[in-house]
This record gives C-alpha cells, structure tokens and sequence, in this order.
C-alpha cells in the first residue's frame, strides 16, 4: 500500500473515533445551554457518561451534575436509548448500532474559574462543569463547535486548537477539561516574547476601562515572571492565552490552567480593577510554570471525580503566593513600601493561629478538599485549626529566600532548579523532591534544618534577624491591649461574628460566635467604634465585666486583657548599608 494512502486511511480512522460536542445559547437570557455530543464507534454494550465532580486547579468536590437536566441519548438512526442511572452523575446508555448521541440542557450562571456561566453578556465556560465525558474514551481526540451567538457579536478565546470558524480541538479529555473558554465581544492585546504569543483578552463592559495601561503592567508582569525562571514555558501551539472576565455579574476568582488562566472580578477596570484585580493576573501566570509544569506527583493523574489531595500546596500555591506580590514590586506596579506593608496582614495572619499547634506545612496541604471553595452547611472551626496554604507558603517562601540570601543564594535560583528538574522535563516532584533539590543548591544540612523546623514542623523562623539583614523592622504591638474577638453590630449590641481565637482573653472567658455583648463596664457597646474607644482607655492585665447575651439569656463574664500579639513589619529607617543593597537586590527589577 502506498504510503499516502495509508496515511489517508489513519488520518479517517481517527477522525471517524473523535467525540464531537456541540454547544449552543439560544436561551442565554435564562442561564441555559444546550450541548449535544457524539460518541462514534462504541464496542461495549452500555457506555457510562458522566459529569465531573472536580475541575483541574481546584481541590474539593464540586457536583456540576446538578445542573444538568433535559437529557436525551440516541443511536445513529436518531432512535431513543435505554438510560440507566447508578449514580448521581453518570448515565449508562444501552448501545445499538456503535454511534451514541446524547443531548441535555446545562443551567450556568456563576462565572469563574470553577463553574460556567451563561447570560447575555458572555457564556463563560470551564469545561468540566459544562461538558459530560465517557472515561473509557478519555485518550480520544475531541472536537468542538461553540454556536457563538452572532446577534450579540460574540467571539471565542480558548487554549484549544483553532480548527476552523467556531471549530476547535483537543488531543484528549483531559486536555478538553483543562481548556476554559470565553465566548463574548471581548477585546484584545497581544505581544511576542521569544518567538511566542502572549494574549490577553478582556471582557469588560465599562466603557472607560483603560485596556492599554492595563496592558502594559501585565507585559511587565509576564517578563519579571519570565526571569525569576530563567525562560518562558513551551506554550502548546505557542500560545499563552489571559481569560479575563471584570463584570458585576460574575464571582471573583482565578484558575491557572496549561497555556491559559482564567481571571474573573466584579470590578471593572475603570471600577477599581486596574489596581485590584493586577494581582491575580501575577499570581495566576506563575502558575504556568510552578504547579502547571512543576507539578505535584500527587495531583498526577488529576481525577475527575472525586477530591484531589495534595502534600505540595504549601510550594505550589504559596510560593507563587510570595511571589504574586514581590513580581508586582519589581514589575513597577507596587512600590517597594507597598510591598513590606503588604506583607503584614499575611504575616500576623498566619503566626497568629492557634492551627500552628495542629497541622504543619504538609498537613494544612490535605486540607484543600475541605476549603478550596469548598462547601458545608455545618459550622466548622477554620479560625482555630486551619491556617490556608496559600498563606502559610507565602510566609515560609519568604524566610526560604531571605535564609537563602544569608549565604549569598536566593529563592530565584532555586526556582530555577525545579524548573529545569521537574518543569521542563515535566516529571512530577514530591516534598522530598523538594527537600533534595534544596539540599544541592543549599547544601544537605541547610535543607535539612529548614525541613526538618517549618516544613516537617510547625516553628516559625527567626524573622527578626533575617528582616534586619535586608533593611526591615519586625515589632509587636506589646503596648496595647488585646481583647480577641471580631464583631458585628446589631440592634441589641456587638454580635461576635467568628469563633473566638483558642486562648484569648476572649476564649478564655468562654465567649463564643453568636454572643451578643450588651455593656462593659456598664457602657453600651452599640457599635464598633464604641467598643474601639472603650479598649483604648484600657491596660493590659485590666479586668473587664461583660455583659452579653447567649440563646436568649443574659449572662455576665470577666475578660482580662493581654498584650496585643500583631506584628508590624515596616523598612527600618536606621538600616545599615549592606542591608539597604541586599534589599534593593533583592526587590530590583530583573
């Protein structure tokens, strides 16, 4: 046979055995979509279709079957097929004649990186909470048309081969659910870096939004980005591609994905997003090489559907955490006070917790299917025992790079070596992997002691002295008094409206979420402000009388102040030389 032909005859096969979808918005107004797919030669006897029940970027269980209803299956003759249901999210169809067509109606309306969302303004959509798939044809090629509707000028962006007019593909199913797509009359921009294309698309519909200026803090981003590793990724098809979607009808988020992410506010550019949605933009495109290329051995392969636990998040969520707001610095965008003030909140935050006590580094990780917008109707105590790996990594990325900077090394460099270990050659990594590679760019004994102290345990390094060497101040509050709730005004008084930190002079008094506080001292506490005024006259170690109400009973408590515990990191204003240079070194421009 001559090779052409067999050529021709391998090209038809594949594509007689591509899954092909269909999607349409002819009742956008109502939130609906209706997507038709095709299985061509199926073999088994019954074929299980099903909808995820986890997406690519998020950690905890997500039923998007809920939102599926209207559903159809045919044979190729368009003849009905039995539909049988064992589960929740799956439907098992009876096969006839080898091609199966199914057909349903999806209601979408919450627009982020997690679900889809279709109105007349857009039809955002990720993919595993769109689109139904049949496991055991996970490896074949899938093709999909997206009936963009032409009356309201829309147009398609995705991270999916462009075939032809609405047309795209992917090689496999997962490829398919990793591909987030914007469907609406957005605007664009585009620049080369390294023979690559980076696009940023924005639907936006102010008017005013300033799309250029924008622009320019992103292109810096992507650069300041691209040197902390050395080079840009190998985008597929070359590509790298900003969905962003600033809307009041959409949910704030951001979602990293291959060679795209996914970036959602309320705020329009012209409405406070210019500087309030930048960050994300940073945080999400670190993401293209740090959990995207340097990936976690755990969350390969990804499932679907179920949870997906990962001893990694304290490195791949918070150190692109310590970097979304340092590149944010180097790119301009931040001064560099902005920056060390911003480290505050972060800071006080996470040595502030009472979780330290429970769950390490590694440990707070396998939390991520309980809170990664994740969902309980059951009143949890997250202010106690869970402190977020965003966080937490953030706080330990930044003693990893200021230890590092002690020896004349920095945490650029050894982002550098995971990437060329673990990002290029895209072999997952574990937290010993971690460790190891630590260990050659640090030496052993250095990796060890920091493992063996902050990841492996739960300490907190000696900020003090590692601040000083780069020019920054660490204070505490100690002259202030300390009380230990957060409150929320109400008709009746000052609602507590979180649980009371363990071991707080609050605590310790037995106050809880929920206790309304009526007086202290015998003053009315009918605002904020008036429970502001009140602490501010008060010592450390006084004794208070509260008065507060519980299930409808009155009650009475003594509280007894403490030293405030917040921590203020600011630039040191006496700082020696050396520290001011290594400081500028480290937050200069790359």
């Amino acid at each position: 046979m001559k090779l052409w032909i067999a050529l021709l005859l391998l090209s038809l096969s594949l594509q007689a055995q591509t899954n092909s979808y269909e999607i349409s918005f002819d009742n956008a107004v109502h939130h609906e979509a209706v997507v038709k797919v095709q299985f061509p030669h199926v073999k088994s006897k019954n074929l299980r279709v099903q909808m995820s029940r986890s997406s690519p970027g998020r950690y905890a269980i997500h039923e998007f079957a809920k939102n599926v209803y209207g559903f159809k299956a045919t044979n190729g003759a368009g003849e009905s097929l039995e539909v049988k249901r064992d589960d929740p999210y799956s439907w098992i169809i009876t096969n006839t004649d080898g091609t199966i067509n199914v057909e349903y109606i999806l209601f979408a309306n919450r627009g982020g990186g997690t679900y889809s969302q279709v109105d007349l303004t857009h039809a955002h959509l990720n993919m595993p909470a769109t689109f139904m798939y049949a496991e055991t044809l996970q490896e074949r090629p899938i093709e999909i048309t997206f009936d963009a509707r032409k009356d309201l000028d829309w147009k398609v962006a995705t991270q999916l081969k462009h075939e032809e007019d609405n047309t795209f593909s992917a090689p496999n199913l997962y490829y398919f659910m990793d591909s987030p797509t914007e469907i609406s009359n957005f605007r664009e921009r585009e620049f080369k870096v390294d023979g690559q294309t980076i696009k940023f698309v924005l639907h936006d519909p102010d008017p005013e939004s300033d799309f250029d200026t924008y622009w320019e803090k992103v292109k810096a981003i992507v650069l300041q980005e691209k040197a902390v590793f050395g080079e840009l990724p190998i985008y597929d098809f070359d590509e790298y591609t900003f969905l962003a979607c600033y809307a009041p009808n959409v949910s704030g988020d951001g979602m990293e994905h291959r060679n795209s992410t996914i970036l959602t506010d309320t705020e329009t550019l012209a409405n406070g997003g210019m500087t309030g949605n930048i960050g994300t933009v940073s945080h999400e495109y670190f993401h293209s090489w740090n959990v995207e290329r340097i990936r976690p051995a755990d969350l390969e392969p990804f499932q679907f559907n179920q949870a997906n636990m990962s001893d990694c998040l304290w490195f791949a969520e918070g150190f692109t955490s310590y970097y979304t707001n340092l590149i944010l610095e180097r790119a301009g965008v931040i001064s560099a006070e902005d920056y060390v003030n911003g480290l505050n909140g972060t800071f006080n935050y996470v040595w502030n917790s009472p979780a330290l006590q429970y769950f390490n580094p590694i440990e707070m990780s396998n939390q991520a299917p309980f809170v990664d917008a994740a969902t309980s109707v059951d009143p949890v105590n997250r202010e106690n025992m869970f402190i977020s790996y965003y966080s937490y990594g953030s706080v330990l990325g930044l003693a990893l790079d200021l230890s590092l900077r002690e020896k004349n090394l920095n945490l650029d460099e050894f982002m550098q070596l995971m990437w060329k270990r673990f990002g290029k050659t895209e072999v997952a990594y574990t937290v010993k992997d971690i460790e190891a590679t630590l260990a050659d760019y640090a030496g052993a004994a250095f990796a060890q002691g920091f493992f063996a102290k902050y990841i492996y345990n739960s300490e907190m390094p000696d900020y003090k002295n590692l601040f000083e060497q780069v020019g920054l101040q660490l204070d505490r509050a100690s002259e202030k008094p300390y009380f230990g709730a957060s409150f929320k005004a109400t008709e009746n008084g000052l609602e507590i409206s979180r649980n009371t930190f363990k071991d707080s002079p609050a605590y310790q008094a037995d106050l809880d979420k929920g206790d309304v506080i009526a007086s202290i001292d015998g003053i009315a506490m009918n605002s904020n402000d008036a429970f502001k005024n009140l602490l501010n006259s008060k010592n450390i170690d006084d004794v208070l009388q509260v008065t507060f109400e519980r299930f409808d009973e009155v009650f009475t408590t003594q509280v007894r102040l403490t030293a405030d515990p917040t921590y203020t990191i600011s630039i040191a204003p006496d700082a020696k030389k050396s520290a001011i240079q290594i400081r500028e070194k480290w937050l200069a421009k790359k």
